[in-house]
């Protein structure tokens, strides 16, 4: 992928440190440069900038894997198949709970829960792996300015009274919650571009955007010519590092109401249609739609699984 860090492509940390210098600092931004560019950075011969350039572009280039070769590693993979969301209906549903590997989308109407689901899978990514969490990091990217701290810390005492039972607990948990708040679709885009190094260094389990929806209603109407490509650009390419990064790390990555919900004239019932790109909707493995959630998740919630 284009957004690699080029210190993780196999460049001496010298050859780095000098190319950061003019905030080249991914692959995309390497390889947009010309050789002549290159040279003058870098200091190399035209042969030296050729043979790096070649390094870069094998470095990010997606490889050839067959069924069988993807099978195999992730049967070998030390990390857990699924995150379990500890709600029994939902977790059998899902066959375990959410995947890790694969993009799962929460949907509904307004005030069915998606952002509390948010932020109890949160807590539950940072939670020891004896407990059924994955014992490491989250990042929280919120573009609505729905997440609440004193909330999370309401989910966690009421789900897991007796291990939430000290403030050094809780501390712990909320410490390894960072949370984002971007609210535009640009900075959403370059805040997921960018998270392949913190993913790295900060030992996230557990990536979550609440919600995909909200910056791509606000920012295109479908009306005006041009828009909807526009959009679908946009979606196109954050799909595809969403997928990148669950692929490449096996965690799980959680997007929010991606689809929209309008009520039928008649009848008064729901109808959901696509808010995000066919391309965006076929990436996501996993959907499920929440149709009540008790108070601080004290009993099961009623999911479908798709």
């Amino acid at each position: 992928m284009g957004s690699k860090k080029l210190r993780r492509v196999g460049l001496s940390q010298e050859l780095c440190d000098r190319l950061s210098r003019h905030q080249i600092v991914t692959c995309r931004d390497f390889l947009c440069l010309s050789p002549l560019e290159l040279m003058k950075m870098t200091g190399l011969s035209y042969r030296g900038v050729h043979e790096l350039l070649c390094m870069v572009s094998r470095a990010c280039a997606p490889q050839m894997q067959t069924a069988y070769g993807i099978k195999t590693q992730r049967s070998a993979a030390l990390s857990p198949a699924f995150l379990p969301t500890t709600l029994s209906a939902l977790d059998e549903a899902l066959h375990g709970g959410v995947a890790c590997g694969s993009l799962t989308e929460i949907t509904g109407p307004p005030g069915c829960g998606k952002t509390q689901f948010c932020i109890m899978m949160s807590i539950l990514a940072t939670l020891p792996i004896d407990m059924g969490g994955l014992e490491g990091a989250v990042v929280y990217i919120d573009t609505e300015a729905a997440f609440s701290a004193e909330r999370l810390v309401e989910i966690a005492e009421s789900r897991f009274p007796s291990y939430f039972n000290n403030e050094d607990k809780l501390l712990l948990t909320s410490s390894n919650v960072h949370l984002y708040r971007e609210l535009s679709c640009d900075e959403v885009l370059q805040r997921v571009e960018s998270l392949e190094e913190e993913i790295i260094s900060k030992g996230v389990k557990l990536v979550i955007i609440d919600s995909v929806a909200s910056v791509v209603r606000k920012e295109f109407d479908t009306q005006l010519q041009g828009n909807m490509r526009e959009r679908n650009k946009f979606l196109a390419r954050e799909a595809a590092s969403l997928k990148y990064l669950a692929e490449e790390f096996s965690i799980p990555l959680q997007c929010g109401q991606i689809w929209q919900w309008q009520p039928f004239r008649i009848h008064c019932k729901q109808l959901c249609s696509p808010e995000a790109s066919l391309l965006f909707t076929m990436s996501v493995e996993s959907r499920f739609c929440p149709t009540k959630v008790q108070p601080c998740f004290s009993h099961s919630c009623q999911g479908a699984a798709g």
